[in-house]
């Protein structure tokens, strides 16, 4: 899997069968303690959740169920969020013992298998042992009324795949799906 590079996903047209890497391939202990999604104009929140550092690292192999879930997310947002301008995403994550080189966040969206928009983001060096707090501001693409009933009429047909690099190095790999329903 060594030669999963950000060129290589940035080509992927489609979403990605399985996991392009095994969960220890995180050998800097990044972990996830928060993400926030808010409507940047009326600083609304629509998904929230946060939760403390694993005290101890994962097995080496868990059940392909269990994977999946730590893994993968399945997002439940307000039709309404399709119409927003701006978004702004809030992750806090902390990383282990040794430096974090050049971290970059690569994440895929598509709907019924085409691509539909595609975020790349470099957050750079990460002190050892350190929390840190990333923040994206950034504009949602314009739907028609047709494709956000499209996006409503078919729940969980919008997929995502988010990309971790290091130093260019695929260190995780995770999945969103998401559904709108209208208020």
């Amino acid at each position: 899997m060594s030669n999963i590079t950000p060129e290589v996903v940035l080509s992927y047209d489609k979403p990605t069968r399985g996991y392009l890497c095994p969960l220890s391939a995180n050998t800097y202990g990044i972990e996830f303690l928060k993400f926030e999604i808010k409507d940047y104009d009326t600083n609304r929140v629509v998904y929230q959740v946060a939760r403390e550092p694993d005290p101890e690292p994962l097995p080496d192999t868990l059940d392909p169920e269990v994977e999946n879930l730590i893994r993968s997310v399945k997002y439940t947002f307000p039709a309404n969020f399709l119409k927003f301008k701006t978004v702004r995403t809030l992750l806090e994550f902390c990383v282990g013992p040794q430096p974090v080189g050049n971290l970059r966040m690569i994440e895929r969206h598509f709907f019924k298998d085409k691509l539909v928009r595609s975020y790349d983001f470099e957050f750079g060096f990460c002190i050892p042992n350190s929390t840190n707090s990333w923040e994206a501001i950034y504009d949602v693409p314009e739907h028609s009324t047709g494709m956000m009933n499209d996006y409503v009429s078919h729940p969980f047909a919008h997929k995502s795949d988010s990309f971790y690099f290091v130093d260019n190095k695929l260190i995780m790999h995770n999945k969103a799906e998401y559904q709108y329903i209208r208020e």
